[in-house]
């Protein structure tokens, strides 16, 4: 049975994150959403209007594939280089509020559960993740038939 690990992350994220905003009814963004911008690095607010459900869809990902992760851990992972004018670019953490909240919905969800080392995905997660990636690969294998020998 393929995983995460079979499949491309781009196909996964944006099919998980299609059935995030139809099926799951726990995971919906906040007022402040489209205002927010997703780090100091930013200079303004995601332009696609679905911006939640694709970052709920990629924290979910991440949570399988690198086991129990805490905020800073995540918080460096979505981070990005500040552009500071003449001076040298820093690398600078993305925002804490907005995974904070996504993992809080996700958790009522179901789909991930709190642990002394910090979230990590439930059963109900894994077994969603592993649906969509076989969905996801026995896509692959009609259009490129030389994947079924893998």
């Amino acid at each position: 049975m393929p995983t995460p690990y079979d499949v491309p992350p781009a196909k996964l994220v944006e099919k998980l994150a299609k059935y995030l905003s139809d099926n799951v009814d726990e995971v919906r963004p906040p007022e402040w959403a489209p205002y927010v911008k997703t780090g100091v690095y930013a200079q303004r607010p995601p332009e696609d209007p679905k911006w939640w459900f694709t970052r709920c869809a990629s924290l979910l990902r991440k949570t399988y594939l690198k086991g129990p992760l805490g905020i800073e851990h995540l918080r460096s992972e979505y981070g990005a280089r500040k552009d500071r004018g003449t001076k040298p670019e820093h690398t600078t953490k993305g925002g804490g509020a907005i995974l904070r909240k996504a993992l809080q919905q996700l958790e009522a969800a179901g789909l991930v559960e709190t642990s002394k080392r910090g979230r990590s995905i439930t059963k109900k997660g894994r077994q969603l993740l592993d649906m969509l990636s076989t969905e996801i690969r026995r896509d692959l294998e009609k259009k490129q038939t030389e994947l079924k020998k893998y």
